[in-house]
């Protein structure tokens, strides 16, 4: 096993093309990372960094996870790619209810392209208004501690320095989705997350050493960790398949169709949207009570922040709420009905129509509740270890999600150059889905 493993990373290397791509890949990533410790002019990050550790259950900390800690040292990059992020599901979310960018969901490459340019110019909107608000938050928080000379101008070079942060990271990503291997904005975050596995490590060894760990909760950590980890891999790589025949169609003296194929529908469709979206809007009002000193809204704040009965159910049932809503967004079964009929498809058993579009709405439904299941116990899991056993479990749920999903994705991307060129895979089956591909 562990022979054929390196045998197949050593035939990653044979293969020009795909070793240009992965070293590409490589050098971007650490040029992210570079500029992920350059600090932004005017700023005591000394004493910003203390403040922002200590609201590490709230949006500040929930935040600088993505950013791979560049947000509590408030470097060029402390936005990250999360104006990116939120300019394409705002998009996303439109293009249900624009006629005019659904139209354009559905032109091809070009729509495509032209969507791509909208989500690029709604980024830098949303970067310069949070590089804004935080230049003022930063002049307002602890009598302007944080700031070494506040005013307009201090106001407008953090503007600048954190949207022209933001937009690099984008070009930044869009060159390694283009000219690399993986998607370039996934990596970024993956990049961000992983780098701060290290510091978790040995943050976890020393509480060891000083008795706070004991070494009966380290062996049991580790092993709720592998145990969450091979379920998340089983459970994203699960496909519900929905059996499709195309019946046979004779044009002239050729006949078309006939072949039988599937609809693979994803476990957890909505991905990590769900506990992003949850996570944000629970973790807003604790952010706003840690700079008001109101009595109610500091009981309000406590009450919803993390570990608390309250944040619990409403993380939970938000989760499952953003799974449907997201799934209902992507996935709309009238369409794929239609679709299916307008190339003579049909599912066997099944009539064609509305007869087929309430069968692909009810297996959906099905799926999405096992679905948000397991994704909120995914992410309620580390808040259980966090706050109740008191250990520095690392990976939360939602960058959990995410490490795994962008690991899985590239691997597979890999994989896939590695069969184009007759190597063979360092997945497993990977022969026998290259050949079913």
């Amino acid at each position: 096993m562990f022979e054929r493993l390196l045998t197949s990373f050593q035939n990653i290397f044979k293969i020009p093309e795909l070793r240009t791509r992965i070293l590409f890949t490589l050098t971007m990533l650490a040029v992210y990372r570079v500029g992920a410790h350059v600090p932004t002019p005017g700023i005591n990050n000394e004493e910003l960094s203390k403040f922002l550790l200590e609201k590490g259950g709230s949006l500040l900390g929930f935040l600088d996870i993505f950013s791979g800690g560049a947000l509590s040292r408030l470097t060029i990059f402390a936005l990250g790619i999360m104006p990116y992020i939120s300019a394409s599901i705002i998009l996303q979310l439109l293009t249900v209810v624009i006629p005019h960018l659904s139209k354009l969901a559905k032109e091809g490459e070009r729509g495509r392209k032209t969507i791509i340019q909208y989500t690029r110019y709604g980024t830098i909107g949303i970067a310069l208004i949070q590089g804004f608000g935080i230049a003022v938050g930063l002049e307002g928080m602890n009598q302007g501690a944080f700031v070494l000379n506040p005013g307009w101008s201090f106001r407008l070079m953090t503007v600048i320095t954190l949207t022209a942060g933001t937009a690099f990271l984008m070009w930044l990503g869009e060159q390694i989705t283009e000219r690399g291997i993986g998607n370039g904005i996934s990596l970024i975050i993956f990049a961000g997350i992983v780098a701060r596995l290290p510091a978790a490590v040995a943050q976890t060894f020393d509480l060891y050493q000083v008795g706070q760990l004991s070494f009966l909760l380290l062996v049991a950590l580790v092993f709720v960790m592998l145990g969450v980890i091979g379920a998340i891999v089983f459970l994203e790589s699960g496909r519900r398949k929905v059996p499709v025949q195309y019946a046979k169609r004779v044009i002239g003296r050729r006949v078309y169709g006939g072949q039988s194929t599937h609809i693979p529908l994803k476990i957890n469709t909505a991905g990590v949207i769900p506990p992003i979206f949850a996570s944000s809007i629970i973790a807003f009002p604790a952010t706003i009570a840690g700079f008001i000193q109101v009595p109610w809204v500091q009981s309000v704040g406590a009450q919803l922040s993390p570990g608390s009965l309250l944040y619990t159910v409403l993380y939970v049932s938000l989760i499952v709420f953003f799974c449907f809503f997201y799934t209902a967004v992507v996935l709309n079964p009238v369409d794929m009905a239609d679709n299916m009929k307008k190339y003579g498809g049909f599912i066997p058993g099944i009539r064609p129509g509305q007869r087929t579009s309430d069968y692909i709405y009810n297996v959906l439904t099905r799926i999405t509740t096992a679905g948000s299941i397991y994704l909120a116990a995914v992410c309620v899991v580390p808040e259980f270890l966090i706050y109740k056993l008191n250990v520095p479990f690392y990976f939360g749920g939602t960058s959990l999600l995410i490490v795994i999903g962008v690991g899985l994705d590239t691997a597979q991307q890999i994989e896939s150059h590695m069969l184009m060129r007759n190597y063979e895979g360092f997945l497993a089956k990977g022969k026998l889905r290259g050949r079913s591909g």
